[in-house]
């Protein structure tokens, strides 16, 4: 079977390639660049509980080690605070921040020596050619050679290659908002805590909409990000240096403390989303598919999720053939979640920038605007949470059993400890991405016992049988508790850490069809129950027409 082609070696390239890998899915990673990526301090990235979880799995690298999670994150209007939360050491909720090409270099390591990825450098993206049996990609420059794979997933980008080639609409909207960009070595009265001002009393006349975004990284550097008013004004070395000097004299009683700038730029964000996401063996993710980015939020996010999602899906379909019910799941799943969080910026993007009736929104002016600002810095709400995905094509219909928990379905599983097959206590998120189905029993008092005194009793056996029955390679798992889930209880878990249901007690022919829904099982049976549905009127019309 042919590699996967995945053209673009940024984050969520790299990312999915190692997410093949980690499934037994060779890779060939087509790079326009040169293998390596120079650094860019002012470019940096936000990552949630989940996206930086994946990474470590991932990698093998503590990724926090290479980034600071805030302490905390503060709200300031003018002179007043509105908001301040506290984040408590080793908080996994706490946003991680550092700098893009240390994430990009720790995944160019782990890919390194990763014997199923293959790296193409200097290799630019000039054709592609579907058949049924797999794709071709052409690529020029010194290497140019054609390659032959059997999927191919564009991560190159907004200005995608593959997007193009496919001839995919990627509608939207430009520069819905314009930011200056500075990272700097410098002291601030909040070690760790990222704050946002809005309004400061110091504002000047200049490219400036009256706020500010501090977000500290290791090494005592701060990432500055100045609002910048609509327009195409140009951010002169002269003009970002007295901003600068502007804010630091106004955060720090009106004298600019010594600062050692390191970069600076114009960031401007669009918010478009791609018709489509799959054509045949060809799939978009990350900028390629979606740019979003407006009022805090992380693009970088929510294409890690992409590649997280994509992985598991392609591997069946590498290893056993086509799945196309699960294949389509992706483009259904993933678009769906991206849309809502563009539409909820969109219709809010008025409010907040052009001061309209907020009330309508959230009582309390101020606080309603910093409310959901926060929300978006944070990864809360509408606007910044992590989607999920209750309605997907894969949910599970009709369980008698099904019963609910804490977390909803469709959603990412808390990250409870587990006791694995072989009898070692582990976090459950360690056991995500190896392709296998996670199945976990709810057993309070199993984590006092030596495994063996309970592994053949009570409902365990009976359990074990039905895992080993499941139409999919599956995990069991048992855990000492789970939010919201009775004792006895059973929760089936996505290889990408999204619940697909509990049930009450063990239930094999539930589990069994909450299993085959999973994989786009139950989706293929309603598409040929209807195609046949379709195909038997059509031949009584016929027949009717003849008499």
């Amino acid at each position: 079977m042919d590699p996967v082609i995945i053209v673009g070696a940024g984050p969520v390239g790299l990312t999915l390639a190692l997410a093949l890998a980690r499934q037994e899915v060779p890779s060939v990673v087509l790079d326009e660049g040169p293998g390596k990526d120079d650094p860019r301090p002012a470019r940096t990235v936000v990552l949630r509980e989940d996206t930086a979880a994946l990474l470590e799995r991932l990698t093998g690298v503590a990724v926090g080690d290479h980034g600071v999670r805030w302490t905390g994150w503060r709200s300031v209007r003018r002179r007043q605070v509105l908001n301040e939360i506290t984040f408590d050491e080793g908080d996994p909720t706490a946003p991680l921040h550092l700098a893009q090409h240390v994430l990009t270099g720790a995944l160019r390591a782990a890919v390194a020596h990763e014997p199923l990825v293959e790296v193409a450098a200097d290799s630019r993206l000039d054709s592609i050619e579907q058949e049924r049996s797999g794709v071709s990609a052409r690529t020029r420059g010194p290497k140019g050679t054609w390659w032959r794979g059997s999927y191919l997933v564009g991560c190159d980008g907004p200005r995608s290659t593959v997007r193009k080639l496919q001839d995919i609409r990627f509608p939207g909207r430009t520069a819905v908002e314009r930011h200056a960009v500075a990272a700097l070595r410098v002291e601030l009265p909040w070690e760790g805590q990222a704050l946002l001002h809005r309004m400061p009393p110091w504002r000047s006349s200049g490219p400036s909409a009256g706020e500010v975004t501090a977000r500290p990284l290791p090494d005592g550097v701060w990432r500055l990000d100045w609002l910048l008013p609509p327009g195409k004004d140009l951010v002169t070395p002269d003009i970002l240096v007295a901003r600068i000097r502007e804010t630091l004299a106004g955060w720090t009683d009106g004298t600019t403390p010594a600062y050692d700038l390191l970069d600076t730029g114009v960031h401007t964000v669009h918010h478009r989303l791609a018709r489509r996401w799959r054509a045949g063996r060809v799939f978009l993710a990350g900028d390629a598919a979606h740019l979003l980015g407006a009022l805090g939020t992380q693009g970088l996010d929510e294409g890690l999720r992409d590649a997280d999602n994509l992985a598991w899906k392609l591997a069946p379909a590498w290893h056993h053939g086509h799945h196309e019910a699960l294949l389509d799941s992706y483009q259904a799943e993933r678009r769906a979640v991206v849309a809502a969080r563009l539409r909820a910026a969109d219709q809010l993007l008025p409010v907040l920038r052009g001061g309209g009736a907020l009330r309508h929104y959230v009582p309390g002016a101020a606080r309603g605007h910093d409310a959901l600002l926060t929300d978006g810095h944070l990864g809360r709400g509408s606007v910044g949470a992590p989607g999920t995905y209750a309605d997907s094509p894969l949910t599970p219909r009709h369980l008698e059993a099904e019963i609910p928990v804490d977390t909803p379905f469709g959603s990412p599983v808390a990250d409870v400890r587990v006791t694995a097959e072989d009898g070692s206590f582990v976090q459950l998120r360690d056991r995500l991405g190896r392709g296998a189905l996670l199945v976990v029993l709810i057993a309070p008092g199993t984590g006092v016992w030596d495994r063996k005194h309970w592994v053949s009793a009570g409902v365990m056996p009976r359990l074990a049988a039905a895992v080993a029955a499941l139409p999919h390679p599956a995990e069991l798992l048992v855990a000492e508790d789970y939010p919201g889930a009775p004792a006895h209880s059973v929760l089936l878990v996505r290889p990408d850490g999204h619940l697909v249901t509990a049930l009450s007690g063990v239930r094999p022919a539930d589990l069994y069809a909450a299993a085959e829904a999973t994989l786009g099982g139950a989706v293929q049976e309603e598409k040929e129950e209807k195609e046949e549905e379709n195909e038997e009127k059509a031949e009584a019309e016929a027949g009717s027409g003849a008499r």
